[in-house]
């Protein structure tokens, strides 16, 4: 057979990958990701929602990182990612994890916000996460993937997150403990 014959299991990544970009029913979500990851996203969505002061905003973010998330999923169980890419995928949650414990500390720790730290921390994220599955996803999952850092590396809000008694410390608050508990067990 040759290169471009026909392969089952790369319509069936296809199929799936189909699938997955039209779920949005939450108890069809809830089988690809467990309490404290759901958790940990419904008080990202109430931040988003503080933020931007609009409910759909708020969902779009939500549901574009469940989009993503079980995509990248899917393309690693398939082994779909080649050695530099799997590098990539290792620099990528290198970064992220410096940017989640940033965030952990900025919160935790007064006057230690420093907003140039982690704006930089969530470029370098996000330049490997698109590194990893620019040959793998569509340009409209990509153009997901850049709104969604966006969203995080926009100063105002950043400012406004780490401000002392800020109206989003109660949330924040909640986050961080998600956050806590993510890293424990190794979910993130």
């Amino acid at each position: 057979m040759t290169e471009n014959a026909f392969r089952a299991r790369d319509i069936g990544l296809r199929a799936q990958k189909k699938i997955l970009s039209r779920m949005t029913n939450k108890n069809v979500v809830k089988v690809f990701i467990d309490d404290n990851s759901a958790s940990l996203l419904d008080n990202l969505y109430k931040l988003a929602k503080i933020h931007s002061g609009n409910k759909k905003e708020a969902e779009k973010l939500v549901k574009n990182i469940i989009k993503v998330i079980i995509k990248l999923g899917v393309l690693y169980r398939n082994e779909q990612f080649s050695q530099e890419e799997l590098q990539a995928a290792d620099k990528f949650w290198n970064k992220f994890q410096l940017a989640q414990m940033a965030v952990i500390s900025f919160y935790e720790v007064d006057f230690s916000y420093d907003r140039p730290y982690l704006m930089n921390a969530f470029n370098e994220s996000h330049q490997a996460l698109r590194f990893i599955v620019q040959k793998h996803l569509t340009e409209k999952s990509l153009s997901r993937i850049d709104w969604v850092f966006a969203f995080f590396n926009n100063a105002k809000f950043l400012d406004g997150l780490f401000k002392k008694d800020s109206e989003y410390s109660e949330t924040l608050s909640k986050l961080v403990a998600d956050m806590h508990k993510a890293m424990d067990s190794g979910d993130l």
